[in-house]
């Protein structure tokens, strides 16, 4: 990876983290003084509403720190190792907890009048979209896997090879 790409990528990243920082310390509570005015068949939904948003930004985060540290090794040429598999099974487990926040959310929606099952539907959907994502993540894991293994491969060929030569 040149260091062009790992420059753009760290600065798409530290811009994503700035914006997830300001909508929890910014967004959210303004978000939370709206909601005090709903209605009182809705009113319910204010606390679980406003805990999964926060949740589900706090798991955008982790998988932005997890991506900056596989960049720093992709860098430093040690991604084909043990070390990085740490980081790929974080990536995957704040994935399906994003999941289970976005299935929770419908939950939460679903029961009474106030919003339409079609609504309820989507945000199901939006669910096993994400879900979709982890299991993509855990493909490439199997990859990487097979690529460190790999590596561990060459390495021991190749100092036997140095041994004979």
């Amino acid at each position: 990876m040149g260091k062009l790409t790992v420059l753009a990528l760290r600065a798409v990243i530290v811009a994503l983290l700035a914006g997830s920082v300001f909508v929890q310390a910014v967004m959210v509570p303004l978000l939370a003084i709206d909601m005090r005015e709903l209605d009182a068949d809705v009113a319910h939904l204010r606390t679980p509403v406003l805990v999964i948003m926060v949740l589900g930004i706090v798991t955008v985060e982790v998988v932005l720190v997890c991506v900056w540290r596989l960049v720093t090794m992709v860098r430093r040429g040690t991604l084909f190792s043990h070390a990085a598999f740490r980081y790929v099974d974080i990536v995957i487990g704040a994935v399906v907890a994003a999941a289970l926040l976005v299935f929770t959310f419908g939950a939460v929606l679903a029961p009474g009048e106030a919003v339409a099952p079609g609504i309820v539907l989507l945000v199901g959907g939006a669910g096993l979209a994400v879900l979709g994502v982890a299991l993509v993540v855990l493909v490439m894991r199997m990859l990487l896997a097979q690529a460190v293994a790999r590596d561990v491969e060459a390495t021991r060929m190749k100092a036997e090879l140095d041994e004979v030569i």
